[in-house]
């Protein structure tokens, strides 16, 4: 049995590559990914001879051969060399939030032991490809440091009502008609006057399935046939939420699908399913999906909030952080992102304009309502 040994470095540049980088499944990625070893290591910036000797190194440890050599043939993994190239990748995208929430831990106590007047802005968010990055962003331009703990939708909300957060980060869909899951779930976690919804940013959502589509698999029906192994996400995130929506939408009972109740934590974690083989189909974000290669059928967009207090939004750092989300630096930052878009971030949206379902029964409300639609005329999101 291999056995695994966690270490970390210090760096003042962002760091580009995951955590848990091995340099073995760079390799095997690259390779896998350009069925050439030649193509691998000019992809890695290594020699060839480099390449071959650190395989066949890794070889003789492991006891298995990790590439097929056919003469006339492109190189491709072997089968033990893909089982364990994708299981590296499942373990990594299921640790991979908790792992960025002990970094976010040890950077901010770094902070203060570097410099105790830094100023940390404290959020519970929502998994999200893009948030890494705009934590990077306020650093360099702003000297803000965000304190990023990753969550369920649902328990974001939570913790900022205990006041565990400033901002907390959720994600909601399109249809947020009354009577359905979305009022059922979000109505009693957000209060009119109480709470402020700053946009961040809007994905799409959909059907994540394997290169080519060779199940051929085309909208919701399909996740009904019996050929269809199905991968979910986990209850209390706003993910489930939006497929078990989808589902009562098309009167298709989730009993029906194969797999409904196989969970993975994120977004990422669901495309390594699949890319895997260990599903045929997985609901998520486009930018996940192009991340592992996969295809992609957009069923929803989605709009991505950060929630604070009203006491909290006009604190300068809040104020600050709706500035750089409205400057042109931070949208090219994530055009690369697959099924996002930046339009309004940083403006506040009243909770009534967001989430129609509110009604005001009490004048107190009314004057709440009446605040809210103008602060949306009157504090725009600030450019400079």
């Amino acid at each position: 049995m291999l056995h695994i040994k966690l270490g970390y470095t210090f760096s003042h540049a962002p760091v580009d590559k995951p955590h848990l980088d091995n340099p073995l499944f760079e390799l095997l990625a690259a390779i896998h990914g350009t069925g050439s070893v030649a193509q691998a290591a000019e992809r890695l910036n290594l020699s060839y001879r480099h390449v071959w000797g650190t395989l066949k190194k890794w070889e003789e440890s492991l006891g298995s051969d990790l590439i097929l050599w056919e003469r006339g043939k492109r190189a491709r993994l072997s089968g033990f060399g893909e089982k364990l190239l994708f299981a590296e990748q499942r373990a990594k995208t299921r640790v991979l939030p908790q792992l960025e929430n002990l970094v976010a831990e040890m950077e901010r106590e770094f902070a203060f032991a570097f410099d105790p007047t830094t100023h940390v802005v404290s959020m519970v968010a929502s998994h999200d490809m893009a948030l890494p990055r705009l934590k990077e962003f306020m650093a360099q331009e702003a000297k803000l440091h965000l304190d990023l703990q990753f969550r369920g939708s649902m328990d974001c909300l939570a913790a900022l009502s205990r006041g565990e957060c400033l901002l907390a980060g959720f994600h909601v869909s399109e249809d947020r008609a009354k009577g359905t899951l979305t009022q059922k779930a979000f109505k009693k976690l957000l209060k009119p006057g109480k709470h402020k919804l700053i946009n961040f940013l809007g994905r799409q959502q959909g059907l994540m399935v394997r290169p080519g589509n060779p199940k051929n698999i085309r909208s919701l029906r399909d996740l009904k046939r019996a050929d269809i192994r199905f991968i979910n996400r986990e209850d209390g995130s706003g993910t489930r939420l939006e497929i078990e929506q989808l589902l009562a939408a098309e009167n298709i009972a989730a009993a029906s699908i194969n797999g409904f109740d196989i969970v993975e934590p994120t977004h990422l974690a669901v495309a390594a399913a699949v890319a895997s083989g260990q599903a045929d189909v997985g609901f998520g974000i486009q930018a996940a999906a192009a991340k592992s290669g996969l295809g992609f059928i957009p069923l929803l967009r989605e709009q991505y909030y950060f929630v604070c207090l009203k006491e909290s939004l006009d604190e300068p750092a809040i104020v600050k952080l709706r500035d750089l989300l409205g400057r042109r630096e931070w949208q090219l930052l994530i055009n690369d992102l697959p099924g996002y878009d930046t339009q309004s971030a940083g403006n506040v949206i009243s909770l009534r304009k967001a989430m129609p379902w509110y009604s005001f029964k009490t004048e107190k409300l009314r004057a709440a309502a009446m605040e809210d639609r103008l602060e949306q005329d009157v504090v725009p999101a600030l450019h400079v």
